[in-house]
């Protein structure tokens, strides 16, 4: 599927990602359609939990395209995200045809050692070569070697190894990147995707989104999840506030123990589900009765 023609509209493009249980705002979708028109890559920045690389795995599925994932991290470097050679096939190659009698041709030898059949593959080259989704997580954690050497590829859609030629996309992958803002990005990455700040949902959307997602939560404690989710963000001494997936796993959770009704004592035996630091923890439940409250 071609997402540029298949989503005529950003319209048809809310109902791709609804379908798939993600919901995005009208800002959102109407960034995203404009990148896929447009052929540009899509930076997301925002908060943990926000949704970030949850619209990467929304749009490969509503695009019907596998999705393809570079995890960035300290020290990544560009053999990591394009190719590597299989050493170890090779060395059985070498041992093979020293094994068969006659003379040698080393020349030979060492051209058949980089034969596409030793190629590692990893996920922008993969991505080059197939019709794809590619996210590359938290781009923020690589250093700014690594993101010049993206900045290279996503201007040329090519890469080129020097065994065997350039290779080039026959079609772009939709590439999303994601940055938790640990650190700026350099203006030149920035200038190559399209933009967009993904903030934590409102109380309404993040109650469309528990619905839509996790359908089996009754109504009424699915309201007091959010209401109280949100409460707890309120608190901006959160080391970690939870996301979107810490309310969908707390909800579901509760509803795993049959709980009806959320009260002090169920949350603080299940906080461990939404909050993830000792710190933190300590914090929302002093504050139990007041994110509980009404």
């Amino acid at each position: 599927m071609d997402p540029s023609t298949a989503f005529a509209t950003t319209s048809d493009l809310a109902a791709g990602l609804g379908g798939t249980g993600y919901l995005s705002d009208e800002e959102l979708t109407t960034v995203t359609w404009l990148a896929l028109r447009l052929g540009r890559p899509l930076l997301l920045e925002g908060e943990p939990g926000t949704g970030k690389t949850a619209l990467a795995e929304a749009l490969a599925q509503a695009s019907g395209r596998p999705l393809i994932r570079l995890q960035c991290y300290e020290g990544i470097d560009a053999s990591q995200a394009l190719y590597d050679w299989d050493f170890p096939r090779q060395i059985l190659h070498v041992r093979a045809l020293e094994a068969v009698p006659g003379d040698r041709d080393v020349a030979a030898i060492e051209e058949s050692l980089f034969d596409e059949r030793f190629l590692l593959a990893r996920p922008v080259l993969t991505a080059l070569r197939t019709p794809s989704v590619l996210l590359v997580d938290e781009i923020d954690r690589a250093d700014d070697e690594f993101e010049a050497f993206l900045l290279e590829v996503l201007s040329t859609w090519q890469v080129t190894i020097p065994e065997l030629g350039t290779i080039a996309a026959a079609a772009p992958p939709i590439v999303v990147l994601t940055s938790n803002r640990t650190r700026e990005l350099h203006d030149a990455l920035k200038r190559r995707c399209l933009y967009h700040w993904l903030d934590h949902p409102s109380m309404e959307r993040e109650l469309a989104i528990l619905r839509s997602r996790a359908p089996e939560v009754a109504e009424s404690l699915a309201a007091q999840v959010v209401q109280a989710v949100h409460r707890i963000r309120d608190d901006r001494e959160l080391l970690k506030p939870p996301g979107v997936a810490e309310t969908l796993d707390w909800a579901r959770a509760l509803q795993e123990l049959g709980v009806r009704q959320l009260d002090t004592e169920t949350a603080a035996l299940t906080l461990g589900v939404a909050i993830k630091y000792r710190e933190d923890a300590q914090r929302v439940q002093d504050a139990l009765d007041r994110v509980l409250t009404p």
